[in-house]
């Protein structure tokens, strides 16, 4: 029996060490000598592409998060569907994602200065920090090192990624699958204080839920229609191309868009945690960089593993 709990001892270890193995080969340094301008031209790239449309900065969050929930933070999300491959970007939580002519942009700026060199999946990490940036959000220093996905998965992109109709126990189940706690939850939600929602995400929660403020159900059904306008958008907080606290301060005056969103302040285990985020902008920068680390390392492809894509819409 003793020998036998040692052997299992062992292999847990074993495990937890090859699970972290490929983590530890990120760093921010990674292409330090070898693409030494990297950080400068995904900076620049950002910059023009904010500056003809800022909603692109939620846009790319918005991709990143969604790559990250699917298979790791590999860039599956942005290979387009051919008549032999079917991807991430047609499953349901993806249809309205957007962005993608940005991530190109970067990719051949990128390849011109350091060809071949760069993955897809760190271009990705690194747009989503700089639009956070750029919209006055916290920096953080992104880890690097990700290798890009040969494949993709259009069923694990239905299924894993949380909807904008989500439960509380939802959202923290769905975080939970994917190493993030509650707390990690609720300020990754946070994300929300940039960028617009469809009215079809957001029409139940104006018509029908009580936990809204009036005036607020009002202004957003003056483009929300009960019928039709499907696409029609709205803010997602107050100050949608600034990347602030308000987010957590319309949720605690009961303006949050969609269900999702109001569920983190609605009586449960979260509400201190909006509170606090809400009056305290610096937990809230805080809390967010260590969170978007944490979620850029979920299960990256490294080493040998996956590829370098020469073109981020399909496999080498």
């Amino acid at each position: 029996m003793a020998s036998f709990t040692h052997f299992f001892l062992l292999s847990l270890s074993l495990l937890s060490l090859f699970a972290s193995s490929s983590n530890a080969k990120l760093s921010p340094h990674f292409y330090a000598r070898c693409c030494p301008n990297l950080q400068a031209i995904v900076r620049t790239t950002m910059s023009q592409a904010l500056a003809r449309e800022a909603r692109l900065g939620a846009s790319i969050l918005r991709l990143f998060f969604h790559d990250c929930f699917v298979n790791g933070c590999d860039a599956g999300i942005l290979l387009d569907d051919t008549k032999n491959f079917t991807g991430e970007k047609n499953a349901g939580p993806n249809q309205s994602a957007r962005g993608f002519e940005v991530i190109d942009a970067i990719k051949t700026n990128v390849e011109a200065a350091c060809k071949g060199t760069v993955s897809c999946a760190d271009i990705l990490a690194l747009a989503a920090q700089e639009g956070v940036t750029q919209l006055g959000g916290p920096s953080w220093a992104v880890p690097l090192g990700r290798r890009d996905a040969r494949t993709a998965s259009q069923s694990k992109a239905n299924s894993e990624i949380p909807g904008p109709s989500s439960e509380l126990a939802t959202l923290i189940s769905m975080f939970a699958a994917k190493g993030l706690n509650a707390r990690e939850m609720t300020v990754l939600s946070g994300a929300h204080t940039i960028g617009q929602g469809q009215c079809n995400f957001f029409r139940n929660r104006i018509y029908n839920e009580s936990n809204i403020d009036q005036s607020f159900a009002a202004t957003r059904r003056a483009t929300c229609p009960r019928t039709g306008g499907d696409t029609n958008l709205a803010p997602l907080d107050a100050t949608t191309n600034k990347f602030d606290n308000t987010y957590y301060k319309d949720l605690v005056s009961r303006r949050g868009l969609f269900h999702s969103d109001q569920v983190l302040f609605n009586g449960g285990s979260q509400d201190a945690l909006v509170r606090s985020y809400s009056s305290n902008s610096a937990l809230l920068f805080r809390d967010f960089t260590a969170a978007m680390i944490k979620m850029s390392r979920i299960t990256p492809l490294t080493g040998s593993q996956g590829e370098i894509r020469k073109n981020c819409r399909v496999v080498n």
